[in-house]
């Protein structure tokens, strides 16, 4: 069923499909004798290849002969449940396997929801977050991620309603100068983080790696509407705005107090030499489809991305 551009290497191959259900469904809808208070999605996954990573080597020896401009990489949270033992080495191994890629082809790595505070800081602090140039995560991943490393308000047990963007933006500033190359000296290849949460998108990078970023922020907005209320361009009819008009950029002083201007979709600020750039969404009032958002949200927004002295990917 795949497109015949994907090439699937066959080392990957398996006799025996994996699966994964998933259960979405809107405030309201029955089913039997239960009506849903709210909107929700329901995700099982019986996957063992995906979950022990059994094809990244091959991914990678298959690299030298694609030659790609990009390498995005997804689905370590899988490996959670594995326990420890498992993922302490098989990490390693990916990382070994990781860091054979030519240094000048960027690796973006899409985040997805965890609950193992160990693993997560395997992550981030000694293993993948210093080897990747991007990484795209929600509100839930952002906190979790400040949470397992000590970052600012990582005191929050949840975010309350739509989270504060000054505390957002604190915590993608500590990501970049704590695990990323905002530090010239830093051997660290993180320079963008892109963050999506219902309400808008923000995108911060390191000044001097990436162009284009107002307009990568603004696509993976316009593509979550779109997606969300299933149609090909965004129905204003169907779409509503929840951003906060007026926002600091951090939440702790001296901060620069923020507002949206109706003719400029994108705002941006700096703080040190890491530049923001945050785009409201047009919230979908009735969503059909929110499942695969986050990577949706990601890939527009990299199609648009350049680095510095490339053409957009």
């Amino acid at each position: 069923m795949l497109d015949e551009q994907i090439v699937v290497p066959p080392g990957s191959l398996q006799e025996t499909d994996e699966y994964h259900l998933i259960l979405e469904y809107k405030a309201g809808e029955q089913w039997g004798s239960t009506r849903a208070p709210q909107a929700n999605r329901f995700i099982f996954s019986h996957d063992v290849s995906n979950s022990e990573m059994s094809s990244l080597e091959t991914f990678v020896a298959s690299l030298e002969e694609f030659q790609p401009d990009l390498v995005v990489l997804s689905g370590l949270h899988m490996m959670e449940g594995q326990g420890r033992e498992l993922w302490e080495e098989r990490l390693k191994e990916a990382v070994a396997a990781i860091s054979d890629i030519r240094k000048d082809i960027p690796i973006h790595l899409e985040l997805a929801s965890m609950t193992d505070k160990d693993y997560m800081n395997s992550i981030m602090q000694e293993q993948f977050m210093p080897i990747v140039s991007s990484i795209g995560l929600n509100e839930q991943e952002l906190l979790f991620l400040s949470q397992a490393g000590g970052g600012p308000h990582s005191q929050l047990s949840a975010w309350k309603g739509v989270p504060e963007v000054g505390q957002v933006s604190d915590i993608l500033l500590w990501i970049l100068e704590r695990h990323g190359r905002s530090d010239p000296s830093s051997e660290a290849e993180l320079t963008r983080v892109h963050f999506h949460t219902l309400a808008y998108h923000v995108l911060a990078t390191v000044d001097g790696y990436w162009d284009n970023q107002a307009a990568a922020v603004m696509a993976g907005a316009r593509v979550a509407s779109s997606q969300a209320c299933g149609v090909q361009a965004v129905d204003v009819t169907k779409v509503e705005l929840k951003v906060p008009l007026h926002f600091h950029s951090s939440h702790f002083e001296p901060r620069e107090a923020l507002s949206l201007d109706p003719t400029a979709p994108a705002t941006a600020w700096r703080r040190g030499n890491v530049t923001f750039h945050l785009t409201p969404v047009l919230v979908c009032k009735q969503p059909l489809r929110t499942v695969g958002l986050g990577d949706a949200i990601s890939a527009e927004g990299l199609v648009y991305s350049e680095l510095k002295g490339q053409q957009p990917f």
